[in-house]
């Protein structure tokens, strides 16, 4: 619809809990920061009361509201027994404005002021697109050496965009077809190429994606400040060329700290550009500096369906990893339920492990059934095997050939790995409190550099992101996927690791020589009914083996083979012994002497 006939428009807004609906209308009036104001007319409804995060959350709406109360524009209503209601036309700074004082919160004019069809009243302005309203963050704290947000921003109540160089005339809601030729043009010898990109994409968001009702954020003097958009995108001749584009808003008064934010929202803030969108954070934003009691008691003051869970107490379900019980301790065979929650608290707090020890001590079996159990099924587990020749590209992403299905053509296309897919999982909304597990099996037989790239980095900072390799994405582990990796350590001794990864994992070792492992095989023998013959051999096999990184786990005998008919010496001899004759290799032992079933059992006897 054309500006010119939407002051003319009547728009609608139903007050809360099936309250009587409210008529107003927007003007072609704009403040002195560029918002449009909206008139609320006399005789229209009023909320009587007030929800107790209104002062806080809203506090120019609050004290305006109690103002008109007090000099009597507003006032007890005889139409609506209950309710007040305007005694005459009022003159609100914008749609969000009228809404708050009307309904005694915090909403969001744009969205609330319907008209009749049921479109809300952001379709209508010029230049906008249609669709739901967006969180986004602007930098502004450091603009060629000045911080705006405390300069320009929060006094003036506005939002302001870099663009010296950009011509004027440029319309809201321009194409970015048309914006990437412009910035060709005007930052020709100024500007490299990855930089025009970028600045035609945050101009188009910030022209074009940006409308009035959408919330905006800013980082200042360690504190995150957020506000309202109230008007149109205008272009100036800043003078000092540092706020050539400009949106009104109507900031919080006070900001939130940002070391207090949730690891997620941090995350998102940490992208290096000027302008972003947050919509992937946007009910981490709503709910900030609300208790679960204040959302629930706003939620109640809106029309919705009451069986949906509200997104903002969605988002604050607390990631949660499962206390270690009686039952798993004994399902696991582990010697005491302590060393479970040991390494369950481990996970809470480096979110990176590793199991490593000999062969046959259980490693990938415990990860799994450790994975499933913090996870809550096997749904939420992944596993994946290192080699030498496994790549970044394998393990996160990369191009790899495809054929298209309908013209049966390949072409390299860029593809997820299983670290990617997993963390795009962990990271949906509704996924968020759910813990993910990766399971590396064999962590330690790939060059360990090559595969994980920038993503070490994210493994120790998960409030940070980094631009990906190939995409270009900013990218951040979810706080709740967690890495198990597992190590043997007969094929590279730990002392190999590099230290970046050290760091970066804690390490449990699961060896014959330490419980849980060294008792396995004896409680394993004990449930099934068996004698403790093979227990005792093993162990005497473990006495003679001086290096403990070869010493020989109790899997190999916990296999029912093991146990028909000549079983156990089938799987002595070509099982365990060729594990000992590689060890031995060009020493001269005559393994079969040393560790053969003949010469355990006569030390035994």
């Amino acid at each position: 619809m054309a500006e010119d006939g939407l002051q003319y428009r009547e728009f609608y807004l139903r007050l809360p809990n099936g309250g009587p609906v409210a008529q107003g209308r927007p003007t072609n009036e704009v403040g002195d920061n560029g918002s449009r104001s909206f008139v609320v007319d006399a005789g229209q409804p009023v909320r009587p009361d007030v929800v107790p995060s209104f002062a806080t959350r809203a506090a120019a709406a609050h004290r305006q509201r109690e103002e008109l109360i007090r000099q009597g524009w507003i006032e007890p209503s005889e139409k609506w027994p209950g309710w007040l209601e305007t005694t005459a036309a009022i003159t609100f700074g914008s749609p969000s404005r009228a809404a708050a004082v009307l309904t005694g919160r915090n909403p969001n004019g744009w969205v609330d002021w319907k008209a009749e069809d049921g479109r809300p009243l952001a379709d209508f302005m010029p230049g906008t697109w249609p669709g739901p309203n967006r969180p986004w963050l602007v930098r502004g704290s450091n603009v060629s050496g000045l911080d705006l947000v405390q300069r320009l921003w929060l006094p003036e109540g506005r939002v302001t965009l870099a663009a010296s160089r950009l011509r004027q005339g440029l319309e809201q809601g321009v194409s970015k077809d048309q914006l990437r030729a412009l910035v060709q043009e005007d930052y020709e010898s100024t500007a490299t190429y990855s930089q025009k990109q970028q600045l035609v994409e945050e101009f188009h968001a910030f022209l074009s994606r940006m409308k009035p009702g959408d919330t905006v954020c800013t980082i200042s003097g360690g504190r995150l400040y957020i506000g309202e958009i109230t008007g149109e995108a205008e272009q100036t001749k800043s003078e000092d060329r540092r706020s050539n584009l400009r949106r009104p808003v109507e900031w919080q008064p006070d900001g939130h700290p940002y070391d207090e934010l949730p690891e997620e929202l941090q995350q998102r803030l940490s992208v290096q550009h000027d302008v972003v969108d947050l919509s992937s954070v946007q009910a981490l934003v709503e709910g900030l500096g609300l208790s679960d009691q204040e959302l629930a008691e706003e939620a109640q003051a809106v029309e919705r369906d009451p069986s949906v869970e509200l997104a903002t107490l969605t988002a604050r379900r607390e990631l949660e990893l499962p206390e270690p019980t009686d039952e798993l301790a004994a399902e696991l065979l582990v010697h005491d339920v302590e060393w479970l929650r040991e390494v369950r608290n481990l996970f809470w707090d480096e979110r990176q492990l590793v199991l490593y020890g000999p062969p046959g001590t259980g490693k990938t079996y415990l990860a799994l059934k450790l994975a499933e159990f913090l996870g809550g099924g096997p749904e939420q587990v992944k596993l994946v095997q290192f080699h030498p020749s496994y790549s970044y590209e394998d393990f996160f992403e990369g191009f790899r050939p495809q054929e298209d299905p309908e013209t049966r053509e390949v072409a390299f296309r860029l593809t997820a790995g299983p670290l990617r897919e997993l963390a795009d999982l962990a990271s949906r909304e509704g996924n968020r409190h759910i813990p993910h597990f990766l399971i590396v099996d064999e962590i330690n037989r790939a060059n360990l550099a090559k595969v994980f790239g920038e993503l070490y980095f994210l493994l120790e900072y998960r409030n940070k992101s980094v631009r990906l390799t190939y995409s270009g994405d900013d990218f951040a582990l979810p706080p709740n996927l967690f890495v198990i990796g597992t190590m043997n350590t007969a094929d590279r001794s730990i002392a190999l690791v590099d230290a970046a990864m050290r760091r970066r994992f804690a390490f449990v070792e699961l060896s014959p020589r330490a419980e849980p492992t060294s008792g396995l095989l004896r409680r394993w023998l004990a449930e099934e009914g068996k004698g403790t013959e093979p227990a005792d051999l093993l162990d005497a096999l473990n006495s003679r083996i001086d290096d403990p990184d070869f010493r020989i786990g109790p899997s190999y005998l916990m296999k029912k083979g093991v146990y028909r008919e000549g079983g156990l010496e089938r799987t002595w001899r070509t099982k365990i012994l060729p594990l000992l004759e590689e060890h031995h290799y060009g020493e001269g032992v005559d393994v079969e002497q040393r560790y053969g079933l003949a010469a355990l059992r006569e030390s035994l006897a």
